[in-house]
């Protein structure tokens, strides 16, 4: 039994050692060329690819005309929000994401959010990103904002801010966080 015990452990052993070196690698900065719409990003992006032609003619224009509520800056800063998470499914070729994208990010720099915090994924006019990466988000118009704590869902703000500004939707989502690590443990 004890022989059958170390083969086991042994094969196990080689088949996650084996799955180690097959991990794939993730592509970042996808950008695809296409018939109807251009140039689209696909997939996970940084906000560098946004500053980047023909991408910035929108983002650089809505970034700096934006005006952002201070009061609401403050109430974030106070809520911490630098200790969520934020997941941001956008589309390059969608007028709501040219809109809310650059808001987003000016409001984030304003909080100083560390940029490499936020996971953006770009996706297609079907709402699909080439390796499923918006899969478990269930997203059905873009841009959807996803605000995360200790991998929960805390809340979402889809399309467009329901107040009609981003920071005062992304304060309203902090005030309804009810979680605690500790309520993650039990």
């Amino acid at each position: 039994m004890k022989k059958i015990s170390q083969a086991l452990l042994a094969a196990t052993t080689l088949f996650l050692t084996l799955q180690s070196c097959n991990t794939q690698k993730m592509v970042v900065n996808r950008e695809v060329q296409t018939t109807n719409d251009g140039k689209m990003l696909l997939g996970h992006q940084t906000k560098n690819q946004l500053l980047k032609e023909p991408y910035s003619e929108w983002y650089v224009k809505e970034h700096d005309d934006y005006a952002i509520d201070q009061n609401a800056i403050a109430d974030l800063k106070k809520a911490k929000i630098n200790t969520y998470n934020i997941t941001l499914v956008m589309g390059t070729w969608c007028e709501d994401s040219h809109r809310e994208v650059p808001r987003l990010f000016k409001i984030l720099e304003a909080v100083n959010y560390p940029e490499n915090k936020v996971d953006i994924i770009a996706v297609n006019r079907k709402k699909e990103a080439p390796g499923g990466e918006e899969g478990p988000y269930n997203i059905q118009k873009v841009p959807t904002v996803i605000v995360q704590k200790y991998g929960k869902e805390i809340g979402r703000i889809i399309e467009s801010p329901q107040s009609g500004y981003l920071e005062r939707d992304l304060v309203e989502i902090l005030k309804k966080d009810d979680t605690s690590f500790k309520d993650l443990l039990k």
